[in-house]
């Protein structure tokens, strides 16, 4: 608690240091002069509290998961399956099928599946779920659902339900039927293939549960959230930027134009945010990119107050008119055309779905010396509510 509330006050001070450097910056820009000494001090100052935000976010996190009940804080923890069973699993990962007795095959033989391997432990699948969520941003405010088979499907309306006025003793005509379809939102097979020497997994001493859980965890959430914000739908999650832009139809998103060809502005920034409806605002979201949050940090308003708010209390994330900023590096950079900007409520905007289980097929042949863990889940990911979501374009 004690360095959280130094590292507050580092913030609070390097924020008021990069004001009083940016308002002479900008001062010198309005008399035609560009100092290149106040140019550097300024990105230095934004680099600084961009980095004691990341390290006070890394802290408050740790201290809620010390806070919390084991369960929640380390739910492979609590999970308590068939000792033996685990135990077959472990001989599998360090020594392959062919070490496994007869007893241990028996307990593998209704989780093998048809194209070889095993599905792994609870407690395994468990933890790469939550490295993975906690690694993968968009898993933080999205709505994740978990399914047994190889899509979700959400119904819809397609259209409004008609109402009209009437009187007491007025004739009361029929209306139109609302349309009800049905969103789809397929699995894709997402893998991973860590490896490791022989030696290494036969170190007792080597918790190999956790080391390939990590292992996992690490490759898979890079791709995943890269898929959520600009897959194509094609073997692999549909991402919210590949949408057309549009308000008229299902399948567009709105698109709102920053005012400037190939800036941002503060303007531009308000636009987006009004043009979300209002139902959304409350729970709405900014996501960008660190590199983005550089650029808007240094905007102002008509009135000369800044935009942006670098999470100066304690809890609190960096804010942008008002609203949380969650950095996402999948999000394009600042450039002609580009769409850096998302703002939306994201639990009604995009649902990712996950089929449970995780499956492990050991290979000890392909690449001698080394053990390769061929691991598969299934993901997948869509955009649910086209209105609950605005994209900020780059363009005049």
């Amino acid at each position: 608690m004690q360095d959280i509330k130094q590292l507050v006050h580092d913030i609070n001070h390097s924020f008021q240091e990069f004001k009083a450097r940016n308002d002479q910056r900008l001062s010198e820009l309005e008399k035609g002069r560009k100092d290149p000494l106040l140019e550097t001090q300024v990105d230095r100052l934004v680099h600084e509290v961009q980095d004691l935000n990341e390290v006070k976010s890394r802290m408050e996190r740790i201290e809620t998961q010390l806070n919390r009940p084991l369960f929640e804080s380390h739910p492979a923890s609590a999970f308590h399956g068939d000792p033996e069973r685990k135990q077959a699993i472990n001989s599998y990962l360090r020594k392959g099928e062919n070490a496994l007795t007869p007893h241990e095959v028996k307990l593998l033989s209704t989780d093998s599946d048809p194209q070889g391997g095993y599905w792994v432990t609870s407690e395994i699948s468990q933890r790469v779920i939550m490295q993975i969520t906690e690694s993968s941003p968009l898993r933080h405010l999205a709505t994740v659902e978990t399914i047994s088979s190889d899509a979700l499907e959400i119904p819809e309306d397609l259209s409004d339900t008609e109402v009209g006025w009437t009187s007491e003793t007025g004739v009361r005509s029929e209306t139109d039927t609302p349309t009800i379809g049905v969103r789809r939102i397929p699995v894709h097979e997402l893998y991973a293939m860590p490896k490791a020497t022989q030696k290494l997994l036969d170190d007792a001493r080597v918790n190999v549960e956790e080391w390939l859980s990590h292992k996992i965890a690490a490759k898979m959430s890079y791709v995943e959230n890269s898929a959520f914000i600009n897959g194509d739908g094609i073997d692999k999650p549909r991402g919210l930027l590949t949408y057309p832009a549009g308000m008229t139809h299902p399948g567009q998103v709105q698109q709102v134009n920053s005012g400037h060809a190939s800036q941002i502005t503060a303007d531009g920034l308000r636009a987006a945010f009004y043009a979300l409806k209002t139902p959304y605002i409350r729970n709405a979201r900014w996501m960008m990119s660190r590199a983005t949050i550089e650029v808007i940090s240094k905007l102002k308003d008509g009135g000369g107050s800044y935009l942006w708010e670098p999470g100066i209390k304690e809890g609190e994330p960096q804010m942008l008119l008002g609203h949380p900023i969650e950095r996402m590096e999948d999000m394009p950079s600042v450039s002609a055309n580009a769409l850096p900007i998302a703002f939306g409520d994201w639990k009604q905007a995009y649902t990712i779905v996950d089929r449970s289980g995780v499956r492990v097929l050991r290979d000890p042949f392909s690449a001698k010396p080394f053990v390769l863990f061929y691991t598969t889940k299934h993901t997948g990911g869509d955009v649910t509510n086209f209105e609950a979501l605005v994209i900020q374009k780059i363009a005049a």
